[in-house]
């Protein structure tokens, strides 16, 4: 554990707690806070926002990662140099497969790695896999809380709008749930260093479908995602609490 401030973060050893939560949007933060017992701002600084918060008298932090691995890594990195063991991805993602509906919810076991970040890591051939405690923690938690969630592997790809027909089908044929830009990178670093991560995820979109969000005019997520992210920050509290 290092014991400097991180330069991007802007923490310190024992400025968190020993598990977070890891939105992508800032904004995502305020709004997993809203649902917790108490909660404080700790650092704010370019994608990243940090919150110390309780919830059912756990404390957890909650981090904003912005967009894509290269960031998430950042996250990731100085997130465990101060003392996080346990990383809980709380975010949005596009369905692969044509019965996965917007505003479903979405447990990733594992990501490809369609992102070039891990490939500085390590070879393309190792798996990017959940952590199991983590993945049971929130099926345990949708199961308390009589919600249904899809469980099993997605992609993860840094190229939001590179993401052709070809892709898509290459990845619905493969059988993976969704795609989303941040995962991959999550669980890669966790097991590398011994961590946790897992990660859970409400359908904005469906790629089979052509759909995608951002096709309303005010809005970046249909509304029925949005009502439904709010269902997935509490699965994850949950399964915070528990763990």
């Amino acid at each position: 554990m290092s014991g400097r401030k991180q330069p991007h973060l802007l923490v310190e050893p024992g400025e968190t707690a020993d598990i977070a939560l890891v939105p992508g949007d800032p904004g995502r933060v305020d709004r997993i806070a809203e649902q917790c017992d108490s909660a404080e701002t700790i650092a704010e600084n370019r994608e990243y926002k940090l919150v110390n918060a309780v919830y059912e008298g756990r404390d957890l932090t909650i981090c904003s990662t912005g967009i894509g691995a290269p960031s998430a890594t950042i996250a990731v990195e100085e997130l465990a140099a101060v003392g996080v063991e346990t990383f809980i991805r709380v975010g949005t993602t596009g369905a692969l497969q044509s019965d996965i509906e917007i505003g479903d919810m979405i447990v990733a076991s594992a990501a490809a790695k369609d992102e070039g970040t891990t490939k500085r890591y390590e070879s393309a051939t190792i798996p990017a896999v959940a952590d199991f405690d983590v993945v049971s923690a929130l099926i345990d938690a949708a199961n308390r809380n009589d919600e249904t969630v899809h469980v099993g592997p997605i992609a993860t790809d840094d190229a939001f709008y590179a993401e052709t027909d070809e892709y898509v089908r290459a990845w619905e044929k493969a059988g993976l749930l969704s795609v989303e830009m941040e995962a991959a990178a999550l669980f890669t670093l966790a097991r590398r260093k011994g961590l946790r991560a897992g990660a859970i995820c409400t359908v904005d979109g469906n790629l089979v479908r052509g759909t995608q969000k951002g096709e309303t005019d005010t809005e970046e997520l249909p509304e029925k995602a949005r009502d439904n992210v709010g269902r997935a920050i509490e699965l994850a509290l949950s399964a915070a609490a528990g763990l």
